[in-house]
């Protein structure tokens, strides 16, 4: 069964004949965005023999003992030549070193299969002899006991020792009932196994179309994605170029934008501060009058006759000293105006800067947009060629000699399955007679076995030693008449057992050295894949089976070892060599196609920065005077005080020196007075402070933005400058540049699928596992676990058993002796003696 069914799955796999170039191979790439639904399998890919295996682990020591010798690859090979070749010519002195060699390798096995039909003839024999011996009551057939010193310790001594051999005996019969359940068990395991095959390999021919749309569908995948960056070319691509443009332009513009604020807050400073300066002239003569009148007035109230007395005269003259602070400061009224500069920056403001920044701002933004306008008609073809693409590919896959190589095996599998359920009740009925055979061989070496130890048991349990030979007991008698009866069974089937001991020893042993150890280390598949082994014209001959080109380097061990890692079937047989994947995917065609397409994509725009009144604009302001204003002069006056002094305390005081007088026309003029200079601090000399604070505050704004003024506008000017050569000299090589990413972004989303196809249909598509694990299952579970191992366990058991008969039968003779009732006997002094 178990050649039967690897045959047909081997053969299934091999049934067409194809042609193709050479083979190519791609290694599986580091990460896919795609992966194929995995594919569960029910058989298991190992087979566990459980605590039983340590008796099959000890008949494999056993084996390497009888058999240490390593697997004969180059005999094996001749071996087989020969017998694929002409008539073989036993004369030749190449033939008889063949058998030589084999007869070497088979030292051990023939060796042990020699002692045991040594012991099939000799034990017939022997026990004919012995038979007839005993008959003539010679060779302890005569009834009668001689009396001996040591007899009592060679009674115990035959007693143990036959009870040590029928205990050894009886593990030999417990193995071999032990491997006659296994294979009773397990043979009727084999159906359920077979029918899991069998899906399993069902599920491969039913899942491999599946994974074939899986992998037309995910074209769909990849078609949506380029057609959403086609959509989106102007984020795509307009924002690629506009990302390469923006650091070198915005820089530019930002500062540009900056100085045209600078520009705007220099013309509000300027403002502020001429209409400041023209009020501070006005205010500083309204003071300067004001502090006059207050003067004059004070001088008449000082002309008081009172002043002319004293003390009074005292606080007149105080007073009249110290009317020359009451004066303005008269360099307020002589600050310059900034009409000038305020002129050169409104002439300059007649030109928009600001604005001419927004537009070239708005010009840069306007990059995606031109992009997507002037590409409508290229994305409509490549769309076009994309669509294209996904019907190339589908007529590809459908042309796999895939399908055709599963069909093919489709029909050797129902042919296998159609074979295996009209057999496997005959299988099973010839297992059945197997099983019962083995029982009754079992039972019979039990029956031998127990007539031994009944024969102890009695013989020990009955025995008196103060009885004499013709006195002994029933009992004694009995147990002597057992290891009689067993002695005679012994003689009567050993040798038969030991027939179907080495008939199973020879077939099992040369199976399990000869098939099922090579198999496990796979050098059963190297003598098989031997150049010209199998086929003289053929070198390998499954590359000559399937291509018809044997020199293609197509492996049994190969293709065993492909499928036991799940590799597809495209890789694994080397289809290339009749249907080249690659060459029919063309990844480079298609792509060309692609790339055609994206050489129509042209975009063009011009982008001139600022122009040359904007550029005028900035040298204007350069040149408007602010930096080379006297700062210093507006800074100091705004530092002093808009009065000689300080009209509040000069108030107080007076009023202080007014107070003392005697009431009259003095002292209420001095007092009216002191309240005139406090409305004069109010009314003039505030607002005059206020007015300096903003002309400070102008000045300060001023001093900031003239500050390296020249310098800062031939700096923007340079680096607009360079800012202009970019675009000029660059754009064309960046719109180039990035319109090849784009299109190397498109493409590599179809050269990756593309890839991932040759890929799948390489390495993942109708993955061979089950085939692997249907062979597995029929060498190595079912011929080698299933049969050879409870097969060889069932001999090993039973052969020892049978060998230990021999000396088991013995000491049952010797023993009997001392245990049967005598006919006769020696005379004993004392009866304690026997």
């Amino acid at each position: 069964m178990a050649l039967v069914l690897g045959s047909l799955l081997l053969l299934g796999l091999c049934g067409n004949t194809f042609s193709g170039g050479q083979p190519s191979s791609t290694d599986a790439p580091k990460a896919w965005n795609y992966e194929l639904p995995a594919t569960n399998y029910e058989t298991q890919d190992s087979h566990k023999a459980g605590p039983i295996g340590i008796l099959f682990e000890l008949v494999h020591i056993f084996l390497y003992v009888v058999q240490p010798r390593d697997f004969p690859e180059d005999t094996l090979r001749k071996v087989i030549q020969k017998a694929f070749g002409p008539k073989i010519n036993y004369d030749e002195p190449e033939t008889v070193l063949l058998g030589l060699k084999i007869a070497y390798y088979e030292a051990g096995i023939i060796l042990c299969s020699l002692l045991g039909l040594l012991f099939i003839i000799l034990m017939p024999l022997v026990g004919y002899f012995f038979c007839m011996c005993r008959c003539c009551n010679k060779c302890g057939g005569e009834m009668h006991q001689r009396q001996k010193e040591n007899g009592p310790f060679l009674r115990k001594c035959f007693a143990i020792s036959l009870l040590v051999i029928c205990i050894i005996i009886s593990t030999g019969i417990f193995y071999g009932f032990v491997a006659n359940h296994q294979v009773r068990t397990r043979i009727k395991r084999s159906r359920k196994l077979a029918d899991s095959n069998f899906k399993d390999l069902r599920t491969l021919l039913n899942e491999t179309p599946e994974q074939i749309k899986y992998i037309l569908a995910q074209y769909n995948t990849t078609k949506d994605k380029a057609f959403l960056d086609l959509n989106s070319i102007n984020s795509v691509l307009g924002g690629g170029i506009l990302d390469r443009l923006r650091p070198n332009i915005i820089p530019v513009l930002d500062e540009i934008k900056s100085m045209a604020t600078a520009i705007k807050e220099t013309k509000e400073a300027l403002e502020n501060m001429n209409s400041t300066l023209k009020s501070l002239h006005q205010q500083s003569t309204q003071l300067s009058s004001s502090l006059t009148s207050v003067k004059t007035s004070l001088r008449g109230s000082l002309n008081d006759p009172l002043c002319s007395v004293r003390p009074t005269s005292e606080t007149c003259n105080s007073i009249r000293l110290s009317l020359n602070q009451l004066n303005s400061n008269p360099e307020l009224r002589q600050l310059p105006l900034v009409d000038a500069e305020l002129n050169n920056v409104n002439n300059v403001l007649r030109t928009d800067l600001d604005g001419l920044v927004q537009k070239d701002y708005q010009s840069l933004n306007d990059i995606p947009d031109r992009v997507q306008s002037q590409t409508t008609s290229v994305v409509a073809g490549i769309k076009r060629v994309l669509n294209s693409i996904g019907s190339d590919i589908n007529n590809v896959t459908q042309r796999l000699p895939i399908q055709d190589i599963l069909s093919e095996f489709s029909g050797y599998l129902n042919n296998t399955e159609s074979y295996m359920q009209r057999h496997l009740p005959t299988w099973e009925e010839y297992d059945s007679y197997w099983w019962l055979g083995g029982l009754v061989i079992c039972s019979l070496l039990t029956l031998i076995v127990i007539f031994y130890y009944l024969g102890l048991l009695c013989g020990m349990c009955g025995y008196d030693r103060h009885a004499t030979p013709t006195t002994r007991g029933c009992v004694s008698n009995t147990g002597g008449i057992f290891l009689m009866v067993g002695v005679g069974l012994s003689f009567l089937f050993c040798w038969i057992l030991m027939i179907i001991v080495v008939l199973t020893f020879f077939v099992g042993a040369n199976v399990e050295k000869m098939i099922c150890e090579p198999y496990v280390s796979k050098e059963l598949f190297r003598v098989l894949d031997t150049p010209r082994l199998l086929n003289e014209d053929w070198e390998y001959y499954l590359s000559g089976k399937l291509f018809n080109k044997s020199k293609i380097k197509l492996t049994f061990e190969q293709v065993y070892s492909d499928c036991k890692n799940n590799r597809g079937t495209y890789g694994t047989l080397h289809l290339e060599n009749s249907f080249n994947i690659s060459e029919r995917l063309n990844i480079n065609e298609h792509t060309e196609s692609i790339s055609n397409e994206l050489e129509n994509l042209k975009v063009n725009f011009n982008i001139f920065l600022l122009g040359a009144a904007g550029r005028k604009n900035l040298q204007d302001f350069a040149a408007c005077g602010i930096d080379r204003m006297n700062y210093d002069t507006y800074l100091a006056q705004t530092g002093k005080s808009p009065a000689g002094v300080n009209l509040l305390s000069f108030a107080y005081d007076l009023e202080a020196k007014a107070n003392p007088l005697p009431p009259g026309n003095l002292r209420n003029s001095l007092k009216r007075d002191a309240q005139t200079i406090k409305t004069i601090h109010q009314q003039r000399v505030l607002p005059i402070e206020q007015s300096l604070s903003t002309v400070y505050q102008s000045v300060k704004i001023l001093q900031r933005t003239s500050n390296g003024l020249l310098e800062k506008v031939t700096r923007i000017l340079t680096s607009l400058d360079f800012a202009q050569s970019f675009i000029t000299n660059n754009i064309s090589s960046v719109i180039i540049e990035e319109t090849r990413k784009y299109g190397r972004t498109i493409i590599g989303y179809f050269e990756h699928y593309l890839r991932w196809i040759e890929f799948s249909i390489r390495e993942k598509v109708a993955s061979c596992k089950p085939v692997a694990t249907a062979l597995d299952t029929a060498v190595d579970v079912f011929l080698c676990s299933y049969v050879i191992d409870p097969l060889n366990l069932f001999w090993f058991g039973i052969g020892k058993a049978t060998v230990f008969l021999l000396p088991a039968l013995i000491f049952a003779v010797k023993l009997a002796k001392y245990y049967r009732r005598m006919d006769s006997e020696d005379v004993y002094d004392d009866p304690a003696q026997h």
